[in-house]
């Protein structure tokens, strides 16, 4: 069992940057790969960012790409997102989660827990 909780999330202007955090709890938490997905109003989850269980391999989706960075620390059981360069596009409830690695980064249905989210509001 791993629990999630997010922090991090505000309001800045565009062009501004933002770091989030996903602090998690239990000894497997490095054996997890972590991702980050985002929901605007009315929109589905979205992919955002993933790292796998040792931080040697990342995956972004190409919106993010070159602005969002995501990396973990084992020791602290947390895993971050710096967001850079902000538009009011990623404007959305931030949500980081646990994979077992079964399947592939790129899709809710292979992440197996999940944090209560955080807001990130961008304004014009």
């Amino acid at each position: 069992q791993v629990q999630l909780v997010e922090s991090g999330g505000g309001l800045v202007q565009a062009g501004g940057s933002l770091r989030l955090s996903c602090a998690g709890s239990g000894r497997t938490f490095s054996s997890y790969g972590m991702g980050w997905f985002r929901q605007a109003p009315g929109k589905e989850r979205a992919f955002v960012a993933a790292i796998n269980w040792s931080g040697a391999t990342t995956y972004y989706a190409d919106s993010v790409k070159g602005r969002f960075t995501i990396s973990r620390d084992n020791a602290k059981n947390t895993v971050y997102l710096q967001m850079n360069s902000l538009k009011p596009e990623d404007t959305a409830v931030y949500y980081c989660a646990a994979t077992a690695g079964r399947g592939s980064y790129y899709y809710t249905f292979s992440y197996v827990y999940w944090g209560q989210g955080t807001q990130v509001t961008v304004s014009s």
